[in-house]
């Protein structure tokens, strides 16, 4: 990759202790953009076998959130593995820049209420407002999606609004329209009256609010029977004065009851009194009757608006259908046929309208009553439902009111209630396209499989036909032209056609441009065809995106067939039935076929609450704060590792992304930190410096036949990786393989390395060492690339560091990790019975762990006995070939393996999970606990093996049950014992003088480890480190007893603590260690012991022979004499080597910065930069600096401060033994 300044192996070598994940990606990112990587990568792939993609077409007036950035990781997961896997991938990003979303903003801009507005304003002026702000966030999207690691081609795009875009639509419906498909009809569609368009189902399902809405009971009056009332109930009392008929269910039972209060004859369903009545006692049952019987009884129109209408058809009668329920209401269900798609329905089979009606709808496109309704013209409908109610009361039709809470559609743009409206519109057929269809359908492959078989396959069994005309301005007008009369229709399927038909050429097709354009009509004499009014609805632009997006069929024809269907798409589950939809309909409308071969469907991205995620109420981290604080990686990596994947929903939880980044990226780094480390040790102690560490697979191969176990096992766990990778991915199952990359993570870091750290180290000599770095570099090598697709920027960085180690002229294009291929699986090194016996051993030291864990005994500390039980002979056997490691992870003397379980008199008891067990069983809780605790050994050892409990008929699961493992006193000893269900595992916890010797080593050693980590030191550093105790802190006997053993340790452990710590570890001698730059010092508490711990390099400094200090003033302190506020002194009399007092040091600075008479403070700072007022002189003083300061205040002001390793001012060491300054303060010469 060519950047300013090209990685060396000088650079990598020495691998920074800590990481900034956001930071290096910002780096990875300047490269990526200055080599302009994406666009090589598709250079290099030309001339391959092509991977299709279509990328569902976002809108650009609002910004992405996490659901964007799902997709939008998944689509780049699969095309970059569809490169690694020998495949050229068009990625064109594309823009929905037409309908709804557009024009709301602009009518909430401009004011605009209806569609008089935008006639007063007129069409282009309102199209060319549109226009501005369509890609009003595109350059956020393009940063948002590159930042996030996206690769896609933003230069190569498309938009919707583009001619060429829309020109193909316009062949697409004539297509359509020619086939028959396209007919123009009534539908009762979800209406939105603040945006005055209608929306999809799709759209209307989006928004579902809880509301309180008023809900009547209203008495409709038989014709034929006296003082006889049809009781009909609705929440929508604005629809009654459109009301054309009532509706009963054929088979429910209803009842004639009396009215005690009014005398009057009710009708309703019998399972409904007790929601019309309070008590029996108000009414008295007069008939029984199913509902049947009633059928085709008039009752008196509530309103005069449509009584003439109604008598010509004979409506305001009883209808019959199955739809009625008896879960809410009276049992009747009011009709109003152009205000509800039951209605419509019923209405329509029972002959009351017919398709071609006029229709009964008095409200006009904001939602207000016509002159039609001449009691309630010009009011609003939902306002209009209080005056309605006053109204119906007046007249003696009004039973009751009330309110409910109900779940109700919102308009997803506008945040307004939806009405149910009756809206001309032109349709396609599809209802009779069902069959066809589910078929196309079946040639899908889904992921996960049930959103196809069950939320798809249930939407297309009912599929309905679908209205794809807006009475709207901003989108693709519909190339339908009419003769005024209707007689004469012309459809136009290119811009070429309209031109011949026309004689005017056009460059583009909005509305402004076309409306006006005339067709000569075909019949002499009688006036030109002009276009209607209605535009598209975008989802049929978003539908037809494979067909425009390349312009087909006007250019590109033989590449998009070549290449269609696409081979994936992916989108959230909200567009089973928006975007996935549209596609199959058009495609299979066109070809008979399918238009995606792959699809996977994610779920959707919730607030940390469950609750959808919400700007106004800020129930969610903004994407990218979370991408500047962790990384688009651990960002990428939690969403693809959660449910989302699997279609199911995830709360966003911001500390999720931080574990990924603790739990994972560390692990990782830190893994490939210790082998380049070691590649350095091994280069300089191994080779001596005379020759570099280059992968040689040729020589690591050979060297497997005598390799470690481990090293085998660790190579089987990769190449049985890369197998299932292969599989999983080629069925798109990113919610298996994520897993199992994590799992393989965690293998490598927490697994081989550590049980290999003596062999990488070179402690068991230089051939176990170059085959171990051999394998942990292969490993590290294999699983950037496979990680490659889901965290781009990582594998990057590790990847240009690594590829350094391969030999010269052995990779092809190695500027990238994104140009590499996927490596394949090597089946021969699968060894899957060495897979078994490590999970084994892992078992045995995870059993091993807990049962230190539970007596807090650190594995620092050994013990000095396992005993492993399990009653097969030979995984005793496989766990024995394996000791050495049980032994040392658990810190163990001794391995003892049995099948007699018995023989250590071990048994179980049960214990329930009282929280869980309770909440699930309630009352039987008590009964099945006492069971569960008496069960017998032999009892609860049948019920593990089954897999889970059955108890008093109750099924049990094995984790709401702890198994206690119990040791009699036969075995003697301190036993802790412990099972996963298969082996068995008891630990001698007894204490001895030996063990505690030892562990009290291994901590000495743990911190020298930390403090070397602290000064930022690599093994390989030379360095002495120097101990003492220190005396003042050891005062009480029980300190003197600890640090009289820690004396001990340190004569009986040196070699031991040498050899881990790999310097010189030595007790404390001052004269040795002044002479040497102090590279960090620190008191360490051990078991209340202060142990002094000094680092020095091995290189000599000329310092003064005897203590010294360096002296620094204030912010509030000035000098008198000198314009220097530094100073240093010596603190032992050059003769005596006496300390000198608290009085001379303060008489000593007064008269070097001449602070006579001025009260101010002393406090000593340490290499550390820790802060301490001075209270008394010793050599721990030594090389530390003294600040002087009025107030406590200026001392955090000064802050950090110059804590140097040698004397501020210059000095000389005189032959005598003494020390003299030369210059004091600095700067002002004593010669």
């Amino acid at each position: 990759m060519t950047s300013k300044r090209q990685l060396d192996r000088a650079d990598v070598c020495r691998v920074p202790e800590n990481i900034n994940f956001p930071g290096e990606e910002e780096n990875v990112l300047k490269q990526w953009r200055d080599a302009k990587v994406f666009e090589r990568c598709s250079q290099l792939s030309k001339g391959k076998p092509k991977y299709t993609f279509y990328d569902g077409p976002p809108f650009a007036t609002g910004l992405p959130h996490y659901g964007h950035i799902l997709a939008g990781t998944i689509k780049d997961i699969v095309t970059r593995y569809a490169y690694q896997q020998g495949y050229h991938v068009d990625r064109r990003f594309g823009w929905d820049c037409h309908g709804l979303p557009v024009e709301f903003e602009i009518d909430k801009l401009l004011n605009i209420k209806g569609p008089e507005d935008v006639a007063k304003m007129g069409i282009t002026a309102y199209n060319a407002e549109c226009r501005k702000i369509v890609m009003r966030y595109a350059d956020e999207w393009e940063n948002v999606v590159t930042r996030v690691g996206r690769w896609i081609d933003f230069k190569n795009d498309y938009k919707t609004l583009y001619p060429w875009y829309m020109e193909s639509i316009w062949w697409i419906f004539k297509q359509l329209f020619d086939k028959g498909l396209v007919y123009q009809g009534v539908k009762v569609m979800p209406y939105s009256t603040a945006c005055t368009t209608s929306l999809s189902n799709f759209e209307a399902n989006q928004n579902y609010k809880e509301v309180v809405d008023p809900c009547v009971v209203i008495a409709l009056e038989a014709v034929t029977l006296p003082n006889t009332y049809f009781l009909v109930w609705t929440t929508t009392p604005w629809t009654l004065p459109s009301n054309f008929a009532c509706c009963v269910h054929p088979t429910m039972t209803y009842v004639k009851v009396r009215d005690v209060k009014s005398d009057r004859l009710y009708i309703l369903a019998e399972s409904r009194l007790s929601y019309v009545f309070k008590t029996e006692a108000d009414y008295e049952v007069k008939e029984k009757f199913a509902g049947q019987t009633i059928k085709g009884l008039h009752y008196k129109p509530l309103f005069p608006y449509f009584a003439q209408r109604g008598a010509e058809v004979k409506a305001f009668r009883v209808l019959v259908d199955e739809y009625v329920t008896e879960d809410s209401g009276t049992g009747i269900v009011h009709n109003a046929p152009y205000f509800g798609e039951d209605d419509y329905r019923v209405c329509l089979a029972a002959g009351l309208i017919t398709k071609s009606s006029d229709v009964i709808c008095p409200v006009d496109d904001s939602g207000r009553f016509t002159a039609v309704v001449t009691d309630f013209q010009g009011q609003y409908v939902k306002d209009a439902d209080k005056n309605i109610m006053a109204n119906l009361k007046a007249s003696g039709n009004l039973v009751s009111s009330g309110q409910v809470k109900h779940s109700y559609p919102f308009c997803w743009r506008s945040d307004t209630p939806l009405i149910y409206k009756a809206v001309p519109s032109w349709f396609v057929r599809v209802e009779h396209m069902s069959k066809n269809l589910l078929a196309c359908s079946s040639q899908t492959y889904w992921v996960p499989d049930f959103v196809k078989e069950k939320r798809f396959g249930n939407w297309l069994k009912d599929a309905r036909d679908w209205a794809i005309s807006r009475n709207r301005y901003w989108g693709t007008p519909i190339p339908i032209w009419r003769s005024p009369n209707g007689d004469e229709t012309v459809v136009i399927g290119s811009i070429k056609q309209l031109a011949e038909l026309s004689g005017v050429t056009v460059e583009d097709l909005h509305r402004e441009t076309v409306d006006n354009i005339e067709i000569p009509s075909a019949i002499p004499g009688n006036p030109p065809l002009r276009r209607i009014a209605p535009v598209f609805d975008c989802w049929f632009e978003s539908g037809s995106m494979p067909f425009a997006q390349q312009h087909f069929p006007f250019e590109n024809e033989k590449d998009f067939m070549n290449n269609f269907p696409a081979d994936f798409i992916a989108e959230g589950i909200d567009q089973t039935r928006g975007w996935f939809y549209t596609l199959l309909v058009i495609s299979t409308a066109l070809f008979n076929k399918a238009p995606f071969k792959n699809l996977i469907a994610s779920g959707l991205v919730l607030a940390a609450d469950g609750q959808k995620m919400s700007k106004r109420k800020k129930n969610y981290p903004d994407p990218m704060e979370v991408v500047h604080k962790y990384g688009a990686d651990a960002l990428r990596l939690y969403l693809i590792n959660s449910p989302v994947v699997r279609a199911e929903s995830l709360r966003f939880k911001e500390e999720g992304v931080r574990d990924v980044i603790k739990d994972v990226f560390l692990p990782w780094y830190n893994a490939y930190r210790f082998l380049l480390q070691n590649i350095v040790r091994y280069e300089k102690e191994d080779l001596n410096g005379k020759g570099q560490y280059t992968y040689d697979r040729a020589r690591h191969l050979q060297n497997m036949e005598s390799a470690s176990v481990i090293d085998v096992w660790i190579l089987s766990f990769k190449e049985s990786l890369l197998e299932f990778f292969a599989t999983e991915m080629k069925m798109y199952r990113l919610y298996t393989v994520v897993p199992r990359l994590t799992k393989f993570i965690d293998q490598l870091t927490n697994w081989y390395v550590r049980l290999n750290r003596r062999r990488i180290k070179g402690e068991m000599g230089a051939q176990q060492c170059i085959q171990s770095l051999d394998t942990l570099y292969d490993v590290l090598y294999t699983m950037v690339q496979m990680m490659a697709p889901f965290t781009p920027y990582l594998t990057e960085y590790i990847f240009q560091r690594l590829v350094l180690f391969q030999p010269a002229d052995t990779l092809e294009n190695p500027e990238s990790v994104h140009y590499q291929m996927m490596p394949t699986s090597q089946r021969k090194f699968i060894r899957s019975d060495i897979e078994r016996s490590v999970a084994l051993m892992q078992s045995v030291v995870e059993l091993g762990r807990v049962m230190r864990d539970r007596r807090t005994l650190p594995v620092k500390y050994p013990v000095s006995e396992i005993i492993v039980i399990h009653k097969d002979q030979q995984t005793l056997e496989e766990i024995k070939g394996l000791q050495d490691f049980i032994l040392g992870e658990l810190n163990v003397r001794k391995l003892t393996l049995s099948s007699d379980k018995e023989k250590y008199g071990v048994t179980l008891r049960a214990e329930p999970d009282h929280k869980t067990l309770g909440q699930r069983l309630k009352g039987n809780f008590k009964a099945v606990m006492a069971a569960i605790k008496a069960l017998k050994d032999e009892e609860i050892q049948k019920q593990v093996a089954q897999g889970y409990f059955n108890i008093l008929d109750q099924r049990i699961e094995l984790d709401e049950v702890r198994v206690i493992y119990c040791t009699s006193d036969k075995v003697g000893g301190n036993f802790e014992a412990h099972s996963d269900n298969e082996v068995l595992v008891l630990m001698d916890m007894t204490p001895n003088e030996e063990l505690l010797e030892e562990g009290l080593a291994r901590e000495v050693i743990n911190r020298v480890q930390k403090l070397k980590k602290k000064a930022q030191l690599i093994p390989t550093d030379p360095v002495l480190i120097y101990y003492d105790f220190n005396s003042n802190k050891a005062g009480k006997k029980e300190a003197q007893d600890t640090q009289a053993q820690l004396q001990k340790v340190m004569n009986n452990y040196t070699a031991m603590i040498k050899t881990a710590v790999k310097s010189d570890f030595l007790p404390f001698d001052q004269k040795k260690a002044a002479s040497r730059r102090l590279i960090i010092s620190e008191l360490v508490d051990l078991k209340g012991v202060q142990l002094n711990l000094t680092i020095c390099s091995l290189e000599e400094m000329q310092l003064p022979n005897v203590a010294w200090l360096n002296v620094t003033l204030a912010s509030d302190l000035e000098p008198r004499y000198t314009n220097s506020k530094q100073a240093s002194m010596l603190l032992q009399h050059n003769s005596s080597k006496q300390f000198i007092t608290l009085p001379a040091l303060r008489s000593e600075l007064e008269l070097l910065f001449g602070l006579y008479g001025i009260s101010y403070n002393i406090y000593v700072v340490d290499q550390q930069q820790k802060v301490n007022e001075l209270a008394t002189i010793d050599k721990s003083l030594n090389g530390k600096l003294l600040v002087l300061t009025r107030s406590p205040d200026a001392i955090k002001q000064a802050q950090p401060f110059d804590v140097k390793p040698a004397p501020y001012s210059k000095f000389v060491n005189q032959s005598s033994g003494c020390t003299v300054f030369t210059e004091n303060p600095t700067g002002h010469s004593l010669m």
